[in-house]
């Protein structure tokens, strides 16, 4: 499970027990500290001239980061390596597709809430790898006033291309993760493993 920016591991950890019992379930925090307080996997500038923009050098760090843990996750917890799922929000949905994307052969299962697919963060050869076994359950909030709709809207045709089993279901919610929208990605999870 990866957080949203501000957020931290426990945030997240909340849906555990709703979860199947048969899952090992591992909430992370992200690498950079925030104050006062919260995590994020990488720096959002706000700036008068330029907006608002994403440092993609830091999420791409947080990228390779995060397959590393994964690696020694599996390791650690003697984890079978062709089953692993990620759940992320917001920022740590951007780093689900990004990981997902880039080493699908490590990915089987990818939960992507108010998230959308930024294609500047991912490896360059993407495209030509084998992104057939993988699915992706991707939601977000009609209303979301921090990630526009929009966004997110993109999802399917950015996935479709690459032969990606997937669903995408919006919510009448804003930046949020709405009752109806968790029980559908548990239901649909329950046929995933």
């Amino acid at each position: 499970m990866f957080h949203g920016y501000g957020s931290n591991e426990e945030d997240l950890f909340s849906f555990a027990p709703e979860l199947q019992t048969e899952l090992c379930i591992i909430s992370v925090r992200a690498p950079y500290a925030m104050e006062p307080f919260g995590h994020a996997w990488y720096a959002i500038n706000f700036d008068a001239e330029k907006g608002k923009w994403s440092d993609d050098d830091q999420a791409m760090d947080s990228r390779e980061k995060l397959v590393t843990f994964i690696d020694e996750a599996c390791t650690a917890y003697g984890l079978d390596p062709e089953r692993i799922t990620l759940l992320g929000f917001s920022q740590g949905t951007i780093l689900c597709y990004a990981i997902a994307l880039s080493y699908p052969e490590k990915i089987k299962n990818v939960v992507a809430l108010s998230g959308y697919i930024n294609q500047r963060i991912i490896v360059g050869n993407y495209k030509d790898k084998n992104h057939s076994h993988l699915k992706i359950y991707a939601s977000h909030g009609q209303v979301d006033q921090v990630i526009p709709p929009e966004w997110a809207q993109k999802t399917p045709e950015l996935l479709k291309p690459l032969g990606i089993d997937y669903i995408y279901e919006e919510f009448p919610v804003g930046h949020g993760v709405a009752p109806q929208n968790f029980y559908s990605f548990k239901k649909w999870l329950e046929g995933k493993f």
